[in-house]
């Protein structure tokens, strides 16, 4: 559930089943959703058995109107704790691992076909998860295939050298000192624009390299240990490994005190900063940027759009005033830390274990998951095509189009009787709504792999060739027409996005599956759970970022300044509810970064459920609703909605994703919107004055 507002690079598959039961339809009932919970009507009035909730992962020792989230499946979170290699755990987590068993199983099958025709997909990918595969080879290898890369940093004579090399470094995908890539020019979205962003650090926030609180002091105690004990792996002493981490710890924190926090990041007009190459060259002097942009295919870019000036003004302080030797050595760590599991094992346990510090895991997943992974995010749409034609029938893709038809209407609606919008900007945003581009399933148009030479010979040459050809790829959009074909995630991936530049919304396959969207599913669990995706995913383009853009994805302020104030006065209540919300002793969930994605579970689920109301008025005429396994319709929608975001989470992993994510902890984003909503209330007969219930002032309403 992203909302990809800058050029997004395809890792492993996403992380994400629960169990489904057999579904029958028949007699509709007029009930009491106030009761319904608790006491189910005559035989008459119910239907059979539903799918995908299910009941036993109910604890009906709590009170819906207390807290839903516990109601919802308590005895799911009891009796799933969360598995040694895993750092939390939940209905995606589940759902992985069915799809990973079909994605081995045709991984597998192309690593054991010698008869796969040289140059092909089947030929590539097989290589590819193979060579990644053989851990004996990797091991009787050593550093052989790395130690070129690591000659040519170790004979930088000169800062020009050192401009070479980061540059380089940008082809290979090793991190080093910034992002810079091509994409859809958010003033101009008819036209591709180079752009550049902060980057360069190696832990996970820039507060881990600034702040002293116990929990930073002890990730960058854990780091600097990973470094030291990397670069003895690399044949340092003891003493030339401290110092050259100590080098690495120094600059690298330079970096992140330049560097914006994540709420800052969330506001796009502070980071679009639109100049000519000759500015940015006199504004940063020591990254001689003209030159390395003809290094790196892209010298016909007259302009660039610098994310944030102050950081690549201190960036070429940087590389300036850093000694040669280290920044020699932090370009060494950027590559060695960018490939670990390229290399022996002693390598990639390094890393696992300062990945333990952070997310609290026990052990890592073994061998071939990780090498999945890995194939899927550098040739996902290789054997993607083989996975949709097992996991993803034609029926599916148009029973979710049609979902998604449905909740784009009721949006349409909201927007329409919105009562606190004029109508200007009401018809701006129902222009920016119809316009909306919907992807299901899988492209339209498949990538071509032609010009990626895949090998058994060496892993991590394998992998730095693909880096270097999925560069290539990009800056090849340069001064041509916007592919609008694209997608940013492959088939089997387990999520979606909303790009503002492009106006679209983005279904994988592999989301499109029980429990998620199971066809034969009642509508009410549908809509509870892919369709609150739908919903969150659609009204990403109205959240506190997404509404910035405008029909075409344009940057552009579409908005009266009354109904901008409005909405923001709106959305700061949302804020407010969210950072009170606090899931360890002094840790609170933070409503500025989550802004975006709480606005879009409240607004998206709001939508459906009125998407809903009309399926269903449709289905069993207006006011009657059929019980199944005893809840309403309504109640199932809520109980769908929440039953596919419980997770157990270790601490460790809690506190990071506070920090870092976006994203609330599940037990907030399934109890969040809910309490904001007198739908809830009103299906579950919730009163004032219980948990789950918010007074008329402190209640938020938004569409």
């Amino acid at each position: 559930m992203k909302n990809l507002s800058a050029p997004h690079r395809a890792g492993a598959a996403a992380l994400l089943l629960t169990l489904a039961g057999c579904a029958t339809s028949q007699p509709v009932a007029t009930t009491n959703p106030a009761t319904a919970a608790t006491a189910a009507p005559a035989a008459p009035q119910e239907l059979g058995p539903g799918r995908s909730i299910n009941l036993a992962d109910i604890d009906r020792s709590v009170s819906p109107c207390e807290d839903f989230f516990q109601f919802s499946g308590g005895n799911w979170l009891r009796n799933n704790p969360v598995p040694g290699y895993a750092s939390s755990w939940g209905p995606r987590n589940l759902l992985n691992d069915r799809t990973q068993a079909t994605l081995r199983a045709l991984l597998e099958d192309a690593a054991a076909d010698p008869s796969a025709t040289p140059g092909s997909n089947r030929q590539k990918v097989g290589n590819y998860y193979a060579s990644g595969m053989d851990s004996v080879g990797l091991e009787q290898a050593g550093l052989k295939y790395l130690k070129p890369e690591l000659a040519r940093i170790n004979g930088l004579k000169s800062l020009a050298d050192v401009q070479a090399e980061m540059a380089r470094q940008q082809t290979m995908g090793t991190g080093a000192f910034f992002r810079a890539g091509v994409s859809p020019d958010r003033k101009n979205s008819a036209q591709y624009a180079v752009s550049m962003s902060q980057g360069g650090l190696s832990m996970p926030d820039r507060d881990y390299y600034l702040k002293d609180d116990a929990r930073s002091l002890a990730v960058r105690t854990a780091y600097v240990q990973y470094l030291t004990n990397t670069f003895k792996l690399l044949g340092e002493s003891e003493t030339a490994a401290s110092a050259k981490a100590k080098a690495v710890l120094r600059l690298e924190t330079r970096l992140a005190a330049a560097s914006k926090d994540r709420v800052s990041l969330r506001d796009p007009y502070a980071s679009y900063n639109k100049m000519t190459v000759a500015e940015a060259d006199k504004q940063f002097p020591n990254m001689a940027l003209p030159t390395l942009l003809k290094r790196n295919g892209l010298g016909a870019a007259q302009e660039v759009i610098v994310g944030q000036p102050e950081f690549f003004k201190e960036l070429s302080n940087v590389l300036k005033q850093t000694p040669l030797a280290d920044l020699k050595t932090y370009l060494s760590w950027q590559l060695v830390s960018s490939v670990p599991t390229a290399l022996p094992k002693a390598f990639s346990d390094e890393a696992f274990r300062f990945a333990q510090v952070q997310s609290g895991a026990k052990q890592q997943p073994t061998r071939w998951k990780r090498m999945l992974g890995a194939t899927d995010g550098t040739l996902g749409e290789a054997f993607g095509q083989l996975y949709v034609d097992k996991a993803f029938p034609p029926a599916a893709k148009q029973k979710a189009l049609t979902m998604l038809a449905n909740i784009r209407e009721s949006m349409a609606e909201h927007i329409q009787t919105n009562t606190w919008m004029s109508e200007p900007t009401k018809q701006e945003a129902l222009k920016k709504l119809a316009a909306l581009r919907v992807k299901i399933g899988y492209p339209d148009q498949w990538k071509d792999y032609s010009d990626l030479t895949i090998s058994r010979e060496s892993y991590l040459k394998n992998v730095l060739a693909a880096r270097q050809w999925s560069y290539q790829q990009n800056i090849k959009k340069y001064g041509g027409p916007i592919d609008r074909t694209e997608w940013s995630m492959t088939p089997p991936t387990i999520n979606a996005y909303y790009s503002p530049p492009m106006n679209e919304i983005v279904f994988p396959a592999g989301y499109l599956q029980p429990p998620f969207f199971d066809p034969e599913a009642d509508d009410a669990v549908n809509y509870g759970a892919i369709g609150g995706v739908m919903g969150h995913e659609m009204t990403h383009g109205f959240d506190d970022s997404g509404r910035q853009y405008d029909s075409q994805g344009n940057l552009r302020d579409w908005w009266t300044p009354a109904d901008a104030a409005e909405f923001t006065k709106r959305a700061g209540v949302v804020g407010t509810q969210y950072s009170a919300f606090s899931p360890l002793d002094s840790v609170n969930v933070n409503g500025k970064l989550t802004m975006g994605e709480n606005l879009a579970d409240f607004a998206g689920l709001t939508i459906v459920y009125a998407a809903l109301q009309k399926q269903l008025d449709q289905q069993y005429g207006k006011g009657k609703r059929p019980l199944i396994d005893g809840f309403t319709p309504e109640q199932r929608f809520f109980l769908s909605w929440a039953q596919l975001r419980r997770t157990n989470i270790r601490p460790e992993a809690l506190r990071q994703q506070i920090l870092t994510d976006p994203h609330s902890p599940g037990q907030y984003r399934t109890i969040g919107p809910l309490m904001n909503m007198p739908e809830f209330y009103q299906a579950f007969g919730c009163q004032p004055g219980q948990k789950m219930v918010r007074t008329d002032a402190d209640r938020a309403v938004i569409w």
